[in-house]
């Protein structure tokens, strides 16, 4: 029986991770703001969501913390940022820390923040869950279950249960007009817009650009379609010639801010990408999903979308132009 939780009005939850963790902790971060409406919630986080988390309006605060230059800055500067960072942390007096991710630095983190009950995802070898105060404990963490519902399970203890597990963020409005004024800008007003992520989450699960090419060959030959090349800036390496590759095929998107990207995927209809960050803004964002994955990858990581068709039932290399055509045109009808 879950015991009477207290009327939180000063919460801290910790949501580090890179960007897909951020995008799948969206409903739990949903249901902590739907609980606690009259709360003042502070989300400590990493450079990557910051931007997606503050279009959610979750939060009353955001505090960033820049988690690879602590790990590879000076040694001794990284130390008098995290110290600062527990001192800022303590002045703010927290009455609940909520840690979605449980690392044995959060988990201190927590504890040294002062609050009164601490909830920490209970990840066994990973966490220093003993460190946590609180009535009751969440289960133990099975990794065989979604990621969304890893995190929505941190939440049981606080009553919170049979929440929804996905989410859609709107684009602001500033961010989605200057996405509109580029399509408009190309022409693209009135097309389909099918985009092509070339990047990937790891450089072996990126599908080989001459099939992007070809792909976009034979997307181009319908007059109401139009596609995309997009890339982050992790793919800076792949823009090289791409024009010349793709030609009148497709358009390469120029680098933007992730605010102006996030909403010109509000604006295409279709998403062809490997399992990476920018696939799940997609998600978020409106677009139909084509997920180039492998044999046997595992689909706790996956978008919570209907509108999602996964080729991932041969190499990856041998992933098809018609097999990735047949799921664009499944989704488009």
């Amino acid at each position: 029986m879950v015991q009477q939780i207290p009327e939180f009005r000063n919460i801290l939850v910790i949501h580090f991770g890179q960007l897909g963790d951020v995008v799948l902790g969206l409903p739990a971060l949903a249901a902590i703001r739907k609980h606690f409406p009259k709360a003042n919630i502070t989300i400590l986080l990493g450079k990557p969501g910051r931007d997606i988390i503050a279009l959610t309006k979750n939060a009353d605060e955001l505090i960033e913390v820049d988690r690879v230059t602590l790990r590879d800055g000076n040694k001794f500067t990284s130390m008098s940022r995290i110290l600062s960072l527990i001192k800022d942390i303590r002045r703010r007096k927290f009455d609940f820390v909520l840690d979605l991710n449980s690392l044995y630095e959060t988990n201190l983190l927590g504890f040294f923040s002062g609050a009164k009950y601490r909830l920490y995802l209970n990840r066994e070898n990973r966490s220093l869950d003993w460190l946590a105060r609180f009535p009751t404990r969440p289960p133990v963490e099975d990794k065989s279950k979604h990621h969304t519902d890893r995190f929505l399970e941190v939440l049981e203890p606080l009553g919170i249960t049979n929440e929804p597990r996905n989410c859609h963020v709107e684009p602001s409005e500033e961010s989605l007009a200057e996405a509109k004024r580029y399509l408009t800008s190309q022409n693209l007003q009135d097309k389909t817009l099918i985009g092509l992520f070339l990047g990937a989450g790891h450089i072996t699960r990126r599908w080989h650009i001459e099939k992007f090419v070809e792909l976009s060959r034979a997307l181009s030959e319908d007059d109401k379609i139009r596609v995309l090349i997009l890339l982050g800036p992790e793919e800076r390496d792949l823009r090289h010639g791409l024009e010349n590759k793709f030609g009148n095929s497709a358009i390469v998107v120029p680098e933007m801010s992730l605010m102006k990207f996030y909403a010109l995927l509000s604006q295409v209809k279709v998403l062809v990408s490997g399992d990476t960050g920018p696939m799940h803004l997609g998600a978020i964002a409106g677009s139909r999903i084509v997920l180039l994955s492998e044999i046997g990858s595992p689909n706790i990581f996956r978008p919570l979308i209907d509108r999602l068709v996964v080729l991932d039932d041969k190499p990856f290399a041998e992933i098809s132009i018609d097999d990735v055509m047949s799921a664009v045109a499944k989704l488009l009808t």
